[in-house]
């Protein structure tokens, strides 16, 4: 078996399926792609309508957070994909570019190479936008980015018409150059089926080329660091240890195991590492700090006056994004975001609705100002995270939230919902006051399952990358995941991180 590479990429989630299959287009070029899970195997991947059942299964790391003190106290899931394709065989298929100026930061950090407008050649080449109204494709890039029209569910045009009346703007899609309104979502969906990151840009014909190994269910324990170089990668498969030389190291492992492997091979903060009896070779400051995700309030349920038909594509089927001061506006970046679910969709612990008798409108901020970290528990493989959050732990977070939600009621009690809207079920009607809402955020908030931030971009000394995304100190070792974004942008982070992956293949800095 190959133990020698040009390039090994560790993770072979959304990005490191755009940078191994990106990388072996140039045939001179050896790339050895390391994954921890296997191939995708369980049907259910692939249909759209089973996304909330898959999270627990073998192919889950089932992370959980620490008990988050402004969520009551909580233990949250995070479900993370750990096979080929990452998350993007676990998530809701949404594909949102972002606001334009969500990348501002970005270009602060790293140039105008991260700005929206830099990014945008990386989101084209990945695109190919197929539109069922006409049947048109525009774009040639592997990823299908699906425009749904007389699948959408009827319920969710309803809630998007209560939106219009209000004065919310009809935006045509999530992807052009406003971000505020509201529009059923684009899909990665080819043929009603999920289109995985690694199905897009794995198929056969790529795996088959000469210079590119797929070595699943391979752990990387540690990196092996002499002087200014990464030279080794120690790796666990079928319980054996083994090493693998590369002259590059591309991390793609996400924003919970990018860090935590810089910190198992001794690279990060010198405090935190010897607390848990790690040797430092790189002293790092900001690996696994700046920690970032979404939430949203699980959620706004109505029952329903007659059986809701079921959703043809993956029951949220509208986001709808919003300036909570004024649900008029026509430009900005949106601050709330709302989303239909035609299913009800609650916590655990509260009683619902049966499936076909209930909506639910879903809510979020897109920009949380609370910051939390990753730290490891112990020195090796089978030592499990520590991840905190910190969710909801500034006042302006609880504060948007809380407009999210009142945004939410709002919208579900219009009367181009009347037809569909039997009565409010949670939060309920009697409950309307500041300490109310709170509390029920507290006890029904979750993850949207978009970490990132812990391996941050900049130009300070507390960054963990530079503007070529490499691991400052380290000559040939390079971080090209969500982890170092080093702000979320407003939606789902999968388009992005795709974008991000697709402009450093193309830099592809030796």
């Amino acid at each position: 078996m190959r133990e020698r590479f040009d390039v090994l990429v560790v993770g072979a989630g959304s990005a490191g399926c755009v940078v191994a299959s990106r990388l072996s287009e140039d045939a001179a070029c050896s790339v050895g792609l390391i994954e921890a899970g296997g191939m995708p195997d369980d049907p259910d991947i692939a249909d759209p309508a089973k996304w909330t059942a898959l999270p627990g299964r073998a192919f889950d790391w089932a992370y959980r957070t620490v008990p988050q003190p402004f969520t009551a106290n909580r233990v949250h899931d995070w479900p993370r994909g750990r096979l080929v394709g990452g998350s993007s065989c676990l998530h809701a298929m949404a594909y949102v570019r972002g606001h334009p100026s969500d990348f501002e930061p970005w270009r602060a950090a790293g140039g105008d190479r991260w700005s929206y407008e830099g990014l945008l050649a990386g989101f084209r080449r990945s695109e190919a936008v197929i539109d069922a109204a006409t049947g048109s494709r525009e774009g040639d890039g592997p990823l299908d980015v699906y425009l749904p029209t007389e699948q959408v569910n009827p319920v969710v045009r309803a809630y998007m018409a209560a939106g219009n009346a209000l004065g919310v703007p009809r935006i045509e899609s999530h992807n052009g150059p406003e971000l505020i309104g509201t529009c059923a979502n684009a899909l990665n969906i080819r043929k009603g089926r999920r289109l995985s990151v690694a199905d897009a840009y794995l198929p056969e014909e790529v795996l088959q080329r000469p210079n590119l190994t797929l070595l699943t269910d391979h752990l990387v324990e540690r990196i092996v660091v002499d002087g200014s170089r990464a030279r080794v990668l120690e790796v666990v498969a079928d319980n054996r240890r083994r090493q693998l030389h590369a002259d590059r190291v591309v991390l793609c492992a996400g924003a919970i195991e990018s860090p935590l492997l810089l910190m198992r091979s001794g690279i990060g903060n010198k405090d935190v590492l010897s607390d848990v009896g790690i040797d430092v070779t790189v002293e790092r400051n900001g690996v696994g700090a700046n920690l970032q995700d979404h939430l949203l309030v699980m959620g706004n349920v109505y029952r329903s006056a007659r059986k809701i038909p079921p959703s043809r594509l993956q029951h949220s089927e509208s986001l709808m994004y919003l300036d909570s001061t004024d649900l008029a506006a026509t430009s900005g970046r949106p601050d709330i975001v709302l989303a239909c679910v035609v299913a009800p969709s609650a916590a655990e612990g509260f009683h619902i609705p049966e499936y076909g008798q209930a909506f639910t409108i879903l809510c979020g901020i897109t920009h949380p100002t609370s910051r939390g970290r990753i730290l490891p528990s112990g020195p090796r493989l089978s030592d499990p995270p520590i991840i905190d959050p910190e969710y909801l732990s500034t006042e302006q977070d609880r504060a948007t939230l809380r407009a999210a939600l009142r945004t939410a009621r709002m919208i579900g009690a219009h009367p181009a919902l009347d037809e569909w809207r039997d009565a409010e079920v949670l939060p309920g009607p009697q409950k309307s006051s500041d300490a109310d809402l709170d509390a029920f955020i507290a006890q029904t908030v979750s993850t949207h399952h978009h970490p990132a931030g812990t391996c941050r971009m900049g130009n300070e000394d507390d960054a963990v990358v530079d503007a070529e995304l490499r691991l400052k100190e380290l000559e040939n070792l390079f971080v090209v995941d969500a982890s170092v974004m080093p702000t979320l942008p407003s939606g789902p982070i999968n388009a992005s991180t795709v974008a991000l992956a697709e402009t450093w293949s193309a830099l592809d800095p030796k």
